[in-house]
């Protein structure tokens, strides 16, 4: 078929690959979609998330992620000598100033980390955005502002009408770690929202029609983002609902992102390298690893609740107000570090993985 005159059929930007990308932000929201509809049957819509579930989720999902960021800093000798004092002070700090608040205060806690966690989730899904929009070479500020206000809003008018509607059968750390509005503020949001949706949806036909412009890895992001995020938290009250259509979206992308990057720079120092189902399995076996560690320790000495996957409570009240805080610095340093490391300017890789197509 012809192109229009004056243009030229760019090639689609996938950032890792067709089949990659189409899996990562495809294949995760489907498996969201498909624990949604087996927990509808099955009756867990109307119930705490089941235990499986839980660990499907939360344990191999949404915790481990948190611990592939290793593969990024830790685990990466030159990238650690690179930024020194950002990666010793950044656990420090994060200790030290949880330990200063839940001594304070356990409630300001767990409301200061709820928050700081929505950020990073928030900022994420914009993340993918931008990496999409830099790979197909899209400059114009007005298309900018159309796909800037449908991430954010996919993400943000749940969440204003999730704190509207307060309380709900779901929280994000535990309950009441959200603030109530007074006002419902959803009401007046919704409007905007969705006319950013239609926003967003009338360009992307508008460029594919008449500049045969295709980018369907960010459609697939801002679709799935704004259908994961509705109907997890507005169209069902529900904790299974919001536990498999919040974590599992965000964890897998960002593992298969730190996994590519860290095989990248393996490959660049020119060693022999393991098959890729070794190095598969050392990643994610590590990541589970420490994700199980971590729990355990969480439920053993603080939640007791899960005894059958842990093993007996541990009678720890008394160094709570140290332990709390230790245990949240592993995310704490992914929320903070994630602001850092994964900027274009400087990592010559994330740079050469969102490059126009074609260049």
């Amino acid at each position: 078929m012809p192109t229009p005159s004056g243009t030229a059929a760019r090639p689609i930007p996938w950032l890792f690959s067709r089949s990659v990308d189409l899996m990562t932000f495809g294949g995760s929201a489907l498996l969201a979609f498909a624990m949604l509809g087996i927990g509808g049957v099955f009756g867990w819509l109307h119930q705490d998330t089941p235990s499986w579930a839980w660990v499907v989720a939360i344990l191999l999902i949404d915790v481990a992620h948190v611990y592939a960021t290793g593969f990024r800093v830790y685990f990466d000798r030159d990238e650690l000598a690179r930024r020194p004092w950002l990666y010793t002070l950044t656990p420090a700090l994060a200790f030290a100033i949880s330990w200063a608040v839940y001594s304070e205060s356990v409630d300001a806690f767990w409301r200061c980390l709820a928050y700081l966690a929505v950020f990073h989730f928030i900022r994420q899904q914009y993340g993918w955005v931008a990496l999409y929009r830099s790979k197909g070479g899209e400059t114009s500020r007005w298309g900018r502002w159309i796909d800037t206000s449908a991430i954010y809003l996919a993400t943000v008018y749940p969440l204003v009408y999730w704190h509207s509607h307060l309380p709900r059968e779901f929280w994000w750390f535990r309950p009441d770690d959200f603030a109530s509005f007074s006002l419902d503020w959803s009401a007046w949001l919704a409007p905007v929202y969705w006319s950013a949706m239609a926003a967003y949806v009338g360009k992307a036909i508008w460029l594919a029609g008449a500049k045969r412009k295709f980018n369907p890895g960010k459609d697939l992001v801002v679709a799935t983002t704004a259908l994961c995020w509705y109907i997890g938290i507005i169209t069902f009250n529900s904790d299974y609902a919001f536990t498999v259509t919040n974590v599992i979206i965000h964890g897998i992308p960002y593992m298969v992102l730190v996994y590519w990057y860290h095989q990248s720079a393996a490959q660049s120092q020119q060693r022999p390298l393991p098959g890729v189902a070794m190095r598969l399995s050392r990643f994610v076996g590590l990541i589970w690893i420490l994700a199980y560690v971590e729990e355990l320790v969480w439920d053993r000495g603080v939640w007791h609740q899960r005894e059958w996957l842990f093993g007996a409570p541990w009678n720890l009240q008394s160094v709570e107000v140290v332990l709390v805080p230790l245990l949240a610095v592993p995310q704490i340093t992914h929320y903070v570090l994630d602001g850092f490391i994964w900027k274009r300017r400087t990592s010559k890789r994330l740079a050469t993985l969102a490059s126009p197509a074609g260049e």
